[in-house]
């Protein structure tokens, strides 16, 4: 009794709140009509029109008392909020509802690489669009492909009466051929509609009833959409069960939405690709579930994850249908709103491949022969592999679809992409996150021109090599096209930049990839990056992109950026204050190398200054982040210098001056050489881009080459590339024995600790995974490594192939003290080790 005398006069004054807001909201329009009436001008007719929308949005939204219009249900609660501004819906939501555009693109992009793949082979594709509204995703998509003539057939799906009418109103203006059905998504069926759809690929189904059996003609969307629609559905499962239902075999889901979400729930979670900005802050979840709740829209955490199926903690989207893609973003224009774009595909038909698929992955990623995941029924897969199968040659691949499955969980992301050269990684590991989501290198400090010359790769090679900024590997495929490349790299954000250049080949004109990746710019990125590129890469590598966008379109050079950059900007910077700038730039256009000399004389002091490298460059954190010097590598360059064993590291200030003392040499003998032996304007490309943020079309890596363009973008022109993210040793320790013919590591080793048994744990993962004769190539900050007499304790021949003494230029580079090829022993019986 108490409570209902308190609630009474609460409602009174919500009421009288009510009223006078109403009598506000007249007066208001009252005065925007005289204004209307008096000025008569176009542009104050659109503005009063916008105000007018606004406020009668603000009013439906949050002053109309909203009723059951004489129905029931869903459909009358729809109406009751939408009937009034259905007219200016549009106009109204064109700020708040962010992200459909770049929803349609990516769905738009995937649709276009089925069609060249040739998908469909003479029919056409149909799309549904749940919770279409007013239709404009289907008049917004004619962006990016013809809508009339791409699909058989295109409906729309919505509960609402009035906005429904407003998308006839449409299409009747367009002159479109769209089916709009006003229906429950849950209920709808293609079945129902067949006079109006032509073009189509129909799916016979075998079905049994009381002992009869008899075939149904099915029809699937390909495509299907929802737009701000899934928080407005009471009945969220069925509806996404319903989808499932719906989808083709083939087909693709895309959805945008609101969410609110903690870091929490996406814990141990590996089939979400990718998690970059999806935790939604405490505040930010409390205020934006209490303010959308006005609305009738739903965020609670329950919506979205999977409580129907009694897994707290997941998107119950995301568990439905595979993850293609997915991006979480902020709406910053009207206070931070997050809102997620995903991109998926059929679990199911997934499922139905997953012997097959498991093989081919398990096989490529190990150098070993397909071996069967699993036999019998593929939902009760075993944990552990067939005891006749040694489990070091099991892919975390393998191992991670393989829990999967066994949880009735879909695969991770990385097996829905269109290209399965990424290979799965825990993207919360430590050893990941490290790297604070950035690469240290935008390009490679390695000469692949010494590489090809010391190794003679073949098409019959299978290698395994580190990522870096992937140059390298890219002119392998151009010089030699081995049989099989395996880029490794700890640090995702390196495979990401691998990614994008394998992308941008296989989806971009030369001069699209020209400006990237040859002058560090290009001022439509994101645009291509959604339209063209994003099929071709994998969910975690394009939310990176999609997050760095600025790398390209800014005004600064793509190459200013990464660990890399910081030595780039402090040259230029540097050019600048010294007044310099104007010999840098000669220096690089030099036409001959006694010119070059002549100018290089008046930048060295700036470059090698004295105390810039006691003061800066000598310091442990210059050394990681811009060159990315290890403590490790940097005690081999102080090692040589001095000729002492590694230092104490307890001893900061003898340390610092060791390093000073050693890195200054170090340098002097980097670059002195360099200025005299090469000519930066026509050959060395790897400084000319340091000093100018950019290549030149005399001077660049040979993968820039229109001749490359050529070769690289053939359509299998990276089947043979497979990119891991883990530790070296990690990888080579799971190649199926004796199957590696090269294995080039770079500087790799440099970074062990002589105290620890990685080097050793590697050299031997190295001795097993080669098959005789195989060669491994590295380089050295250290004319004398510490580490080659564990190659030499394994039985490899160790040869020292160059050693760059004082004054010496050993390649275009000449970072590295020496460099030296080591051989496996050819002895026969070592094959199958």
């Amino acid at each position: 009794m108490a409570t209902s005398l308190a609630i009474e006069p609460f409602s009174m004054i919500l009421q009288s709140f009510t009223l006078s807001a109403s009598a506000l909201l007249l007066v208001f329009s009252a005065v925007l009509f005289i204004v209307y009436v008096v000025f008569r001008s176009d542009k104050v007719f659109s503005l009063l029109d916008h105000i007018l929308g606004y406020c009668t949005f603000f009013y439906s939204s949050f002053l109309k008392p909203h009723s059951e219009d004489n129905g029931s249900g869903q459909q009358a609660a729809l109406e009751s909020f939408y009937k009034v501004q259905a007219n200016v819906y549009d106009a109204t939501r064109k700020r708040l509802l962010c992200g459909r555009e770049d929803m349609l693109t990516l769905a738009a992009a995937q649709l276009k690489f089925q069609a060249e793949q040739g998908l469909w082979s003479g029919s056409k594709p149909i799309w549904v669009d749940v919770g279409g509204g007013t239709g404009y995703n289907i008049e917004a998509l004619q962006a990016y492909l013809d809508v009339p003539t791409f699909f058989a057939a295109v409906f729309l799906v919505d509960l609402s009466p009035s906005l429904c009418e407003v998308a006839r109103k449409r299409f009747r203006r367009l002159g479109w051929d769209v089916m709009v059905v006003c229906e429950d998504a849950r209920t709808f069926r293609l079945e129902d509609h067949l006079g109006r759809i032509a073009n189509a690929r129909p799916t016979t189904r075998a079905l049994t009833e009381y002992g009869s059996a008899y075939t149904s003609v099915v029809y699937h969307a390909d495509l299907i959409t929802m737009s701000y629609s899934l928080s407005m559905i009471p009945d969220y499962y069925n509806v996404v069960d319903s989808m499932v239902r719906l989808l083709a075999p083939s087909g693709i889901i895309g959805a945008v939405d609101f969410y609110v979400q903690s870091v929490v729930e996406t814990t141990g979670r590996n089939y979400i690709g990718g998690s970059v900005n999806r935790h939604v802050n405490w505040l930010s979840r409390v205020f934006w579930r209490a303010w959308f709740d006005c609305d009738r829209v739903s965020l609670e955490g329950a919506r979205r994850n999977g409580v129907a199926t009694n897994r707290p903690g997941q998107d119950y989207l995301e568990y439905r249908f595979g993850t293609k893609k997915i991006l979480n973003e902020r709406n910053y224009l009207l206070g931070g709103i997050p809102y997620y774009i995903f991109l998926g595909c059929h679990c199911e038909r997934a499922f139905a491949r997953t012997q097959a698929l498991l093989e081919t992955v398990d096989a490529s990623c190990t150098e070993s022969p397909p071996l069967s995941p699993a036999k019998g029924h593929e939902f009760a897969l075993p944990l552990l592999p067939e005891p006749t199968l040694p489990i070091e040659i099991r892919s975390k691949a393998y191992q991670s679809a393989i829990i999967n499955l066994s949880s009735n969980l879909p695969l991770p992301s990385t097996f829905y992409q269109n290209n399965q050269g990424r290979i799965y990684y825990d993207e919360h590991l430590r050893k990941h996150t490290q790297f604070d989501h950035d690469y240290l290198y935008a390009f490679t400090w390695e000469d692949p021109r010494v590489d090809q010359r010391l190794l003679q790769i073949s098409d019959s090679d299978t290698i395994l090599c580190l990522t870096s900024a992937g140059d390298n590997l890219l002119e392998y495929l151009i010089t030699a096209n081995p049989r099989r490349i395996h880029a490794v790299d700890l640090n995702p954000n390196q495979n990401h930049l691998l990614e994008l250049k394998v992308a941008a080949f296989q989806a971009l004109p030369y001069a699209d990839v020209w400006k990237m990746f040859g002058e560090g710019h290009h001022p439509n990125f994101r645009r291509i990056l959604a339209d063209k590129l994003s099929p071709h890469m994998s969910s975690q590598a394009f939310q990176f992109w999609t997050n760095n966008t600025g790398r390209f379109t800014s005004s600064t050079s793509f190459y200013d950026h990464g660990g890399s950059g910081h030595a780039i900007r402090l040259i230029r910077c540097l050019a600048r204050l010294s007044g310099l700038g104007g010999a840098v730039k000669e220096l690089c256009k030099s036409k001959t190398r006694n010119e070059q000399q002549e100018i290089w004389s008046r930048i060295r002091p700036m470059i090698l200054s004295r105390t810039l490298h006691w003061a800066l460059v000598g310091t442990g954190w210059f050394l990681w982040k811009a060159a990315g010097v290890p403590a490790n590598q940097r005690q081999m360059i102080i090692r040589d210098s001095t000729d002492a064993p590694f230092h104490d590291h307890t001893d900061h200030r003898h340390l610092a001056d060791a390093t000073g003392e050693a890195m200054w040499d170090y340098i002097v003998n980097t670059l002195d050489p360099i200025a005299r032996e090469t000519l930066l304007s026509e050959e060395n490309y790897h400084y000319l881009l340091t000093l100018t943020g950019r290549y030149t079309r005399r001077c660049h890596p040979a993968y820039l080459s229109p001749k490359a363009h050529t070769k690289l973008s053939q359509p299998k022109a990276f089947s043979g590339l497979r990119i891991h993210t883990d530790e070296l040793s990690e990888i080579i320790q799971r190649f199926a024995p004796a199957t590696l013919t090269i294995a080039i590591i770079m500087d790799s080793m440099d970074w062990f600790s002589p105290a620890s048994i990685d080097a050793s744990t590697q050299v031997r993962a190295l001795n097993r995974a080669l098959k005789p004769k195989g060669r491994v190539l590295l380089r050295s900050a250290g004319l004398k490594p510490w580490y080659v007499g564990l190659f030499e304790k394994e039985g490899f021949a160790v040869r020292r192939v160059a050693a760059r003494l004082p004054g010496m230029c050993v390649d275009r580079v000449n970072m590295y003290a020496s460099t030296w090829v080591m051989t496996k022993a050819g002895d026969p019986s070592l094959v199958g080790l």
